[in-house]
């Protein structure tokens, strides 16, 4: 499918410009007392690509139940886990083409055995996502392994291969406490050869690690145990930015509430650089509590969510700088109604953010006008934030995923709901990416967001059957984090297009 946005030149620009071509996504520009672009009318639908199937005894089915952590995008293909279902009822590998015509299921986990917690093979019940190297795939399972505290495994994009490349020792029955860490939530991030994680237990306290392991297994390395003072219970994935991870915990830290923290990728220099403030009656505050999702970075400024707490204490929407100054609460989710949990814009947020040009998108547990979640946009300061869809039970219940961004559409997963009430891979379409026409002396500055992955800038001189599109010379530079095409004011008008 073409997706295009058409812009006349500054250059002998037309009173009005009517949509010459079906299929074409256009700006109206009126030239008066300057250059106006009128809004697009574009829908922003939720598609379902994929329902879970029904259950049978002992929770098994064929393809897996509650997707809890998002899917990546790969050639065509999304790659996700499921916690539970599949054929022992311990979670599944899947794959599922993007347009939801084709599902696979890569991989089941085995039964486990004994009591809590109980041991198998390979691990159990994975509820994060997975990360891909060429063709393997990468994660974590929380549970299972002969230590019954978790795994960290790879398994190749066909279903093929799959290997623990480190199983979590066993934790003291008493203390929770083990030399590696237990219940890897989090899934892991690649740097070279070598994966990061954080264990949300286990350690010498027994409230969590971040560790290192080779991508062939070899190299475990326990780099930090929490000390509950420097925050406590990670459970969401790290971020790598020179020689530095970054991350959340969401318990521990000065006040409880839980902490933004960096550390090198060698395990020293921990730094708390952000302790979540005390919380009031009904658990709110200015600034949010228990980070229980990772962050994405922007030039210097870490942004993420916090799950609770806030003006209303069902969480926010922050941002710090990588110094930990600055802190800013971008937005607080607005109170619920405790009978249905409804509001208009979402609730405790447990799920990342991806950013495209100044917007961040990321969903909300609860809340929305079903109170079964929301997927949301807001600016980078702040401002504009919008509700793009409230989860129903036709959609999927209950996001808790970061959403992936490929092109221009988000993919993600939703816990529950679905045609069988076991949860759903769904997409959500974007506006096509806005092509910007900025006056510059007698140059013409056009610009457009760097996720618009696959569309090129192209001009033509007429808009009639006849019109010639040619692509722009030289091609786009990044400018502050979005496309940049600088072109002279002279010769013949023209039109400019993206084009797909």
């Amino acid at each position: 499918m073409m997706r295009r946005t058409v812009l006349p030149s500054l250059h002998n620009a037309p009173l009005c410009m009517k949509t010459p071509i079906k299929n074409l996504f256009l700006y109206t520009l009126i030239t008066g007392l300057g250059l106006v672009t009128a809004g697009r009318l574009t829908a922003q639908t939720i598609t379902t690509l994929y329902s879970f199937t029904a259950t049978f005894p002992y929770v098994t089915n064929s393809d897996g139940i509650s997707p809890a952590g998002g899917v990546i995008f790969l050639d065509g293909t999304l790659y996700g886990t499921a916690a539970g279902g599949g054929s022992s009822a311990r979670g599944t590998v899947f794959a599922v083409s993007a347009d939801g015509t084709a599902f696979t299921n890569l991989h089941n986990f085995p039964e486990t055995f004994g009591p809590d917690p109980s041991t198998n093979s390979e691990g159990a019940s994975p509820t994060s996502g997975l990360i891909l190297l060429g063709n393997t795939l990468y994660g974590t399972a929380p549970n299972g392994g002969t230590g019954g505290v978790g795994t960290v495994f790879t398994i190749n994009t066909d279903g093929t291969g799959y290997t623990n490349l480190h199983i979590f020792s066993a934790i003291d029955g008493v203390g929770g406490t083990n030399a590696d860490g237990a219940y890897p939530y989090a899934g892991v991030i690649s740097v070279g050869n070598a994966l990061y994680g954080m264990a949300a237990g286990g350690g010498i306290l027994g409230v969590g690690t971040v560790f290192k392991v080779n991508t062939d297994g070899t190299g475990f390395t326990n780099l930090h145990n929490f000390t509950i003072s420097d925050g406590a219970n990670p459970s969401a994935r790290l971020l790598f930015s020179g020689n530095t991870l970054y991350g959340t915990a969401a318990g521990g830290g000065a006040n409880g509430n839980g902490t933004v923290f960096k550390i090198n990728t060698d395990g020293t220099e921990f730094t708390n650089l952000y302790s979540f403030s005390t919380t009031f009656p009904f658990g709110t505050n200015n600034d949010g509590a228990s980070p229980f999702s990772g962050l994405i970075l922007s030039s210097d400024t870490l942004y993420g969510t916090a799950t609770v707490g806030g003006l209303a204490g069902v969480g926010t929407v922050f941002a710090l700088n990588t110094d930990g100054i600055g802190f800013t609460n971008l937005h607080s989710f607005t109170a619920f109604d405790p009978n249905n949990r409804t509001n208009s814009d979402g609730a405790n947020p447990t799920a990342g953010l991806v950013l495209s040009g100044n917007t961040l998108y990321g969903t909300a547990r609860t809340g929305g006008t079903n109170g079964y979640g929301t997927l949301f946009a807001v600016k980078t300061d702040g401002t504009g934030f919008q509700t793009l869809h409230s989860f129903a039970v036709s959609s999927g219940v209950f996001p808790e995923a970061t959403l992936t961004l490929s092109g221009n559409k988000l993919y993600g997963t939703a816990a529950g709901g679905g045609a069988n009430g076991n949860g759903t891979v769904f997409s959500l379409a974007l506006p096509p990416p806005q092509l910007t026409l900025i006056p510059a002396g007698a140059n013409v500055i056009l610009t457009w967001p760097t996720h618009a992955v696959g569309f090129t800038l192209q001009s033509t001189t007429n808009l009639g059957a006849s019109a010639v599109w040619t692509t722009n010379s030289p091609g786009p530079v990044v400018v502050n984090g979005q496309n940049t095409v600088t072109n002279p004011i002279s010769g013949l008008r023209k039109f400019y297009r993206l084009n797909q």
